[in-house]
């Protein structure tokens, strides 16, 4: 089963997927750490961010790889380089290329192919995996999810993170749509233990026989 939670930067996609897939015995893909890893590696290597052709070839030399709640890439592991301020500030300009969504949407695919897994980006049930059995789509008030992001980027002050909310949102716009078939879950008032209930209860009535770790 493939369970796709898409929505924008501080809905809570990434907290509330890892609790589900850890609840649920799944494997948790982080499809945004996939794109932060590709720009961490072009900025190590002084690819140009612009530079689509170049980009995507590296995405496509060197795919990224999920073991054990870690992110690797071109042998490293990346998980906590990719969290930086300035991976924040130029990730959508990277993910933008057409070109690298290509490629990346591909290995997301044969990720996702390789049994139970809980999926998240801004996406994933509308173009990566739109086969995925449970689908839905998280959003939060604009103040609410500038806080969560504070907390996750001390280093990073709330004005500034409320501007990188907004012009982040604006890029992803384009990539960002709610399915057809996705529940909306508004998480503003929600702890995260209820949204993952929420699902969670939405993945039993697709799949009774899934049982709780």
């Amino acid at each position: 089963m493939i369970v796709a939670i898409d929505g924008p930067a501080g809905a809570g996609k990434s907290t509330v997927a890892r609790l589900l897939a850890e609840r649920l015995g799944f494997r948790y893909l982080d499809t945004g750490a996939m794109y932060r890893a590709v720009t961490l590696l072009a900025l190590d290597r002084g690819v140009p961010l612009d530079d689509e052709p170049a980009l995507a070839e590296l995405a496509r030399e060197h795919p990224v790889e999920f073991a054990n709640g870690r992110v690797g890439i071109a042998g490293r592991d990346v998980t906590a380089a990719i969290r930086a301020p300035e991976i924040d500030r130029v990730v959508s300009q990277v993910a933008r290329h057409p070109g690298v969504r290509r490629v990346m949407r591909a290995r997301q695919r044969q990720l996702g192919g390789q049994g139970d897994a809980v999926v998240e980006g801004r996406d994933i049930g509308t173009v990566v995996l739109p086969e995925a059995e449970v689908k839905v789509y998280l959003v939060a008030d604009p103040d609410v999810r500038a806080r969560r992001r504070t907390a996750d980027r001390p280093g990073l002050g709330p004005d500034a993170l409320a501007t990188d909310l907004r012009l982040r949102d604006e890029r992803d716009a384009v990539n960002m749509e709610r399915a057809d078939d996705a529940e909306q879950i508004d998480t503003t008032e929600l702890t995260v233990e209820q949204v993952v209930a929420r699902i969670e209860a939405l993945v039993r009535e697709r799949q009774p026989g899934v049982t709780r770790r």
